[in-house]
């Protein structure tokens, strides 16, 4: 955030920047605030009732206001809509579905501003640097834009290739994402000090991962060495595609690809056109995926329809699919600006999250999710476990036909009061964890664009397979540390029986219900508003009568019996 300034002579440019920072910020704060009142203030005045019911209705109206800002503001603050919508596991439902149609389009930079940016990056006039460059972008995004143009004659002879597309950052942004994430970092801090917030979620965390994925997209020579390593992994790939990088004509603000753009990967009747199979297109897409997840461990975290394309293969290359070769056309990724990465420590992870799931074991689940970092320590997983034993006992085992013929309102009703237990334990999914949830939703509508039929669990099995047999190899690695594990537990054991045992000789064995505690409480306030009312009418009608005989006492009585009534009208309020 730029230093303050009073002065008049403060460039244009700064005036707008301090506009922009005060802008988030006054939003934030008018956020904060209203959720202050509702859900802090109202209930300690017993109006908790009324504060829920207009509960849905005001998230709804606050996020459709940050959907105006943010489409306003464009820069950073679209990023945060979008990032937004995707984090279902500490936003509720009103926020997530109001931002989830936040479109990354924006109006064109004017060609004199990409002119003068590409040249500064490149130290080349444009003229010089490309045969030629059209003024026109092929698209535009709040970071930056692309324009197509071709290589010099000298330079597309060596590369054997020369039409290509020019990846421009808007002049100006990176200020303008400083000033974002300045705001972003002060909203954290605020939020970090409230109670209602801290134990469901770690505020200046979850800023800091979107501060440093938002600072890799806008280098582009960290996209560059993204494209190159994915064509790596899947350098001997028979269909699998990216963009050839031109690093004589790439820097940190302007980077320079081969133009492989063709058949966009949801335009079925184009597909068919061209004699391409949509339903083979799904399967090659979904199997590219779980191999980029369990083989790789890096990812293309962003492959919505813009930046996927099917590419027919020249007539002399058209092989037939029954001789196992490659189909005659090609899957090509673009954009790898916003990649994901499987660490040691969540491919682990994954496994015994797998492991769990499969074995139905609850406890191994829950700590499956705790290792992945998915739990916060504040989390009580109790309710957790009975929810999804509950969810085994009902669904598990269960195939997808099966799961269809369950009737549609018993499936939305789990999924509801399941929804409300993990929306009430503080889940914060890591970066990495998100961005995996994120690729696989947007493949699974991909594939189901080009194939209705097309079962996502038939694709990934044969690559879980894979993840839990090398798991094996895993545990043999770990079994010096499990036997260590194992050993301390049961050193353990003796005296938390004895412990146990004295517990129950002593009668101070609790067990834990949280259901039942909620009914406990909701009876002690009950129990509480009904000795109001006794005290009410006894201190009213002692008052009513004394009041004859002694009127300054009985008006006192009377006077007093307010004190309860007022509980009970309180405490009461809606129930």
């Amino acid at each position: 955030m730029p230093q303050r300034s009073g002065s008049p002579t403060e460039p244009p440019a700064g005036r707008a920047l301090r506009a922009r920072y005060r802008r988030i910020v006054r939003f934030a704060g008018l956020f904060l605030a209203q959720t202050w009142w509702f859900e802090l203030v109202l209930p300690r005045f017993g109006l908790r009732r009324f504060a829920a019911r207009g509960r849905s209705r005001r998230l709804q109206h606050m996020a459709r206001r940050f959907f105006v800002l943010a489409a306003d503001l464009g820069g950073l603050m679209i990023k945060v809509g979008q990032f937004m919508s995707s984090r279902l596991d500490i936003l509720p439902p009103e926020i997530t579905r109001e931002l989830e149609g936040l479109q990354d389009e924006v109006a064109a930079e004017p060609f004199e501003g990409i002119r003068a940016q590409t040249e500064r990056e490149l130290g080349l006039p444009l003229e010089v640097a490309y045969a030629s460059f059209d003024p026109v972008p092929i698209a535009a995004a709040s970071l930056g834009q692309a324009h197509r143009a071709r290589l010099s004659p000298a330079l597309a002879a060596d590369l054997g290739f020369a039409d290509v597309v020019v990846k421009v950052q808007r002049p100006g942004i990176e200020e303008i994402v400083a000033v974002d994430l300045a705001a972003l970092r002060r909203v954290a801090r605020w939020l970090s000090r409230v109670r209602l917030v801290y134990t469901r979620a770690d505020a200046p965390a979850l800023v800091e991962e979107f501060a440093t994925t938002s600072l890799e997209e806008i280098d582009y020579l960290h996209e560059a060495a993204s494209a190159e390593r994915f064509a790596e992994d899947f350098a001997g790939d028979q269909v699998i595609r990216s963009p050839v990088v031109v690093w004589d004509r790439t820097a940190l603000r302007a980077l320079t690809l081969s133009d492989v753009t063709a058949i966009k990967i949801t335009d079925v009747p184009a597909l068919r056109a061209a004699g391409i199979d949509p339903a083979a297109v799904a399967q090659e897409l979904a199997r590219a995926t779980f191999q980029q997840i369990f083989v790789a461990g890096f990812f293309h975290a962003d492959p919505h329809p813009g930046n996927l394309y099917v590419t027919p293969a020249p007539a002399s290359a058209s092989v037939s699919a029954e001789t196992g070769q490659a189909p005659p056309w090609r899957l090509t990724y673009v954009d790898f600006g916003m990649m994901g990465e499987i660490s040691d420590a969540l491919r682990a992870g994954l496994r015994d999250f797998i492991l769990a799931t499969v074995g139905r074991d609850v406890r191994g689940l829950v700590a499956s999710l705790e290792r992945l970092g998915v739990l916060l320590s504040t989390g009580d997983t109790e309710e957790l476990e009975r929810a999804m034993t509950a969810l085994f006992d009902r669904f598990g085992g269960m195939g997808v036909a099966e799961l269809q013929e369950i009737d549609p309102r018993e499936l939305e009703r789990f999924g509801r009061q399941f929804g409300e237990t993990v929306r009430a334990l503080p889940f914060q999914l890591p970066e990495s964890f998100l961005l995996l949830i994120r690729t696989i939703s947007l493949i699974s509508g991909v594939t189901s664009a080009l194939n209705r039929d097309f079962n996502m669990w038939d694709a990934v099995d044969p690559f879980a397979r894979t993840v839990l047999s090398s798991g094996g190899r895993g545990a043999l690695r770990d079994l010096p540390q499990q036997a260590l594990t194992l050993g301390s537990t049961l050193a353990r054991l003796p005296r938390r029986l004895d412990e146990l045992a004295t517990q129950l000789e002593r009668g101070r064995l609790a067990v834990r219900s949280p259901d039942l505690e909620r009914r406990m409480r909701s009876l002690e306030r009950s129990l509480g508003r009904v000795v109001s009312a006794i005290l009410f009418g006894a201190l009213l009608i002692a008052g009513v009568l004394l009041r004859t005989q002694d009127e300054v006492l009985g008006g006192v009585l009377i006077g007093v019996s307010a004190v309860p009534l007022i509980h009970v009208l309180a405490t009461g309020r809606g129930r």
